[in-house]
This record gives structure tokens, sequence and C-alpha cells, in this order.
């Protein structure tokens, strides 16, 4: 597990093939619970390659020194977080 919050990642790795890769992370909060929202894609064992981009929002707390996995949100595809990107500018700009 991870002591800091840089140290955090989704990236995964079973039986030597690195299924899940990261390609980006943005840290929104510090502290005691940090949030951070990753940009990934998952290796597609069919095609032998990885698949479309995926991003996931993930909360984590800090117990014992180390960052421990609470709760994450996955958006599954570009349509749906430019839905989320225009319904947030459409709250914010009242």
């Amino acid at each position: 597990m991870a002591a800091t919050v840089d140290e955090l990642t989704v990236n995964y790795t079973e039986d030597g093939v690195l299924v899940t890769k990261e390609l980006d992370k943005v840290v929104l909060t510090k502290g005691a619970w940090a949030t951070l929202m990753f940009r990934y894609q998952d290796w597609d064992r069919a095609k032998n390659d990885y698949g479309p981009e995926k991003f996931t929002i993930r909360r984590y707390r800090k117990r014992s020194g180390e960052y421990i996995p609470a709760s994450k949100f996955n958006i599954s595809s570009r349509d749906q977080a430019q839905s989320i990107i225009e319904a947030l500018q459409k709250w914010l700009a009242e």
C-alpha cells in the first residue's frame, strides 16, 4: 500500500501482464482522506492490446500511515465523461 498520495496508482499486474495501465492522474484532495482521478486502460486479452481509455475517481483513507481504498466510481466511456463535464459546467455557471 502507499504511504503518500503520489505513490497511489491504478496500475495492476497479473501473471506478469500490466492488466490495468495508468495513463494519468490528478490529485483532487490530500490529507487523511485523499481523492484522485485516474485515466487508464485495461488489457484486452482477446485483442492482445489495451482497450479504450477509461476514467475512475477513487477515495482513499489514511490509516496507520498507509492509504487504503475506501470507494470508487468508474466512468466507463468518453460519452459518460462528457456528460459529467457538461452537468458540472452547467451547475458551476448557475
